[in-house]
């Protein structure tokens, strides 16, 4: 870019590791499960370097990651121990934290990255910050710095520095390791005149005294992160956040792999404590589009992103009809998902991190003893229209043996069986053909919507199938079958569970399944929803899946999901 400044670019690597006690060895690379890094750079050039000290910090930490700001720290190893300092909370720092955590997103998004702002603010107390040590959540093992070391004779005296600098401000583990990462130039980046001379960015954000904002909060990511910690900026004493529950939900993509609401509730609540435990913080449910915003009158100010900004508009609305003063709209702007697929949102979202869920292992299998090894059974299940069938033809072409428990099922209706004599003893011979087999459309009519009645069939009709699916499935083992597939409907519901050694649920919106019910079987909107009603509901299902499919797009994304399925599934019996 013309009229630049050049830059270096950095690509850091670890340079020391100080230890904590005398046997420890600077060349084996420790993983340490919480860490924090503390940026000594100008905020300006810290997004230019973000990228790769954020990469080498990976090498060393691998679930939770706090960040320190404290630009022009000097960690000189000449006995004067520094003190933390309070930053401005201007738009330079809005800026950075909408970039670090989008860079976060790109080269380390396995991590649970937390930007502290403790010391972030418009209106700074006359105490220095961190004049109480600040707990976290989850206490730091390690603590990482991007300060450059000029001398490394002063390495151990650095160390010892940023060890007790970090102790000063916060709780960490005991045997807290140092490390320094220190760059290895390899090229420039150019900085533009115009971002050095935006005088724009030193100006301070606007602060309110109560801030409202809302959100599902599916599996917290870097989106999230960025509207909460601008949100924490913007708030001087209370931030009221809606998190969405009940009805609301039940227009969301994959709902049934929404965390519980009071999973999302606690990781919000630490993620908020850790970043500025100085706001009042009240989380409560969101079960309509306004919730409390549009009734507490102490509000002043509600925090949206690009696609819910007609939804502030609107709360404003409802305010204004309750007597109530309209709020300061903060809008804040999507992230792309520099990941995302043609079949995916472009935006970093929750929908998109449940959708690459498909084909994963969601909880791993228990160990089941009493069964066989070989072969490895798969029970497979889902309410009727879920696309069980299309995901058996996939697992056959990739080898899989398959059991239709549901024939095998059909098999117990044909006269001569015991079934057949105890069904027709308890729902009469009106349910029998000219030939004396079962009309089993007549009989679904007479027990689906009626438990009692569905009850006396299942009972019959299930032990039948289970000693028939166990003979399939001796049968496989005796002729070398890896892997063999039941596909089942009743899997979970007939309490068969024990015969497999994993679970892997299709799931389909209801609306969805009542349609392709309606055209598959020729029943009316309300005979398809009775008899998906006498099942159990897909999130029933998943509460007890090891892995959860969806056919509800295109074939291609079908098949993407049960390759991936597939593939793991091969590693893990591998591992076996």
């Amino acid at each position: 870019m013309g009229g630049g400044v050049a830059a270096p670019l950095d690509h850091w690597e670890p340079l020391l590791v100080r230890p904590a006690d005398p046997g420890y060895h600077t060349e084996m690379m420790t993983m340490f499960r919480t860490g924090i890094l503390v940026l000594t750079s100008p905020l300006s050039l810290i997004p230019l370097r973000i990228a790769p000290v954020l990469t080498a910090t990976a090498k060393f930490v691998k679930d939770i990651l706090y960040v320190h700001l404290h630009p022009g720290l000097g960690l000189t190893g000449n006995y004067i121990q520094p003190n933390p300092v309070y930053i401005p909370a201007n738009h330079e720092v809005s800026q950075l934290l909408t970039n670090l955590y989008t860079k976060s997103s790109h080269v380390c998004s396995h991590l649970d990255i937390r930007v502290i702002l403790s010391n972030v603010k418009n209106h700074p107390s006359t105490q220095q910050p961190f004049s109480s040590v600040q707990m976290l959540s989850e206490p730091p093992e390690v603590v990482l710095t991007d300060y450059r070391i000029t001398d490394l004779n002063q390495s151990n005296l650095v160390m010892q520095c940023l060890e007790k600098y970090t102790h000063g401000c916060y709780v960490c583990k005991p045997n807290l390791r140092t490390i320094l990462l220190q760059p290895d130039i390899d090229g420039t980046v150019s900085i533009s005149s115009s971002d050095m001379e935006d005088s724009s960015l030193n100006e301070n954000i606007p602060s309110y005294s109560d801030v409202v904002l809302g959100g599902t909060f599916d599996r917290l990511h870097s989106a999230h992160r960025i509207l909460l910690s601008i949100s924490c900026l913007l708030t001087e004493k209370r931030l009221l956040i809606g998190v969405a529950d009940g009805e609301l939900l039940n227009r969301k993509v994959l709902k049934e792999l929404i965390e519980p609401y009071q999973e999302r509730v606690e990781k919000l609540r630490k993620f908020l404590l850790d970043v500025n435990p100085a706001v009042q913080y009240d989380l409560v449910p969101l079960r309509d589009p306004y919730g409390p915003a549009i009734t507490d009158p102490n509000l002043n100010c509600i925090v949206v992103s690009d696609e819910t900004q007609k939804g502030g508009e609107a709360v404003n609305r409802k305010r204004l009809e309750n007597a109530l003063q309209e709020l300061a709209i903060h809008k804040i702007s999507l992230i792309k998902d520099v990941y995302h697929t043609a079949d995916e949102e472009e935006k970093i979202s929750s929908s998109t991190l449940r959708k690459r869920l498909l084909g994963s292992l969601l909880v791993p299998p228990k160990d089941k003893p009493i069964i066989a090894s070989v072969p490895y059974v798969i029970g497979l299940t889902g309410c009727m229209g879920s696309g069980k069938t299309s995901v058996v033809q996939y697992l056959q072409k990739m080898g899989a043996t398959t059991i239709d428990a549901d024939q095998l099922g059909h098999e117990t209706y044909r006269p001569g069986t015991a079934a057949h004599q105890r069904i027709v003893q308890k729902f009469g011979q009106d349910i029998l053909l000219k030939d004396g087999t079962i009309d089993r459309n007549a009989l679904g009519k007479r027990v689906f919507g009626n438990d009692e009645k569905l009850k006396c069939l299942t009972d019959i009709v299930w032990p039948n199938t289970a000693t028939l699916v166990k003979q399939k499935i001796a049968d496989a083992g005796a002729e070398g079958k890896a892997v063999c597939v039941i596909d089942a409907a009743v899997l979970l519901e007939a309490g068969w569970i024990d015969m497999v050694h994993e679970v892997w649920v299709a799931i389909m919106p209801e609306e969805e399944a009542v349609k392709r019910i309606i055209r598959r079987d020729k029943l009316s909107e309300e005979e398809a929803k009775n008899r998906l009603a006498s099942q159990w509901s897909d999130a029933q299902r998943v509460q007890h899946a090891n892995v959860v499919l969806c056919t509800l797009w295109e074939t291609q994304v079908t098949e993407k999901q049960i390759q991936k399925a597939w593939h793991l599934l091969q590693k893990r019996r591998l591992l076996c």
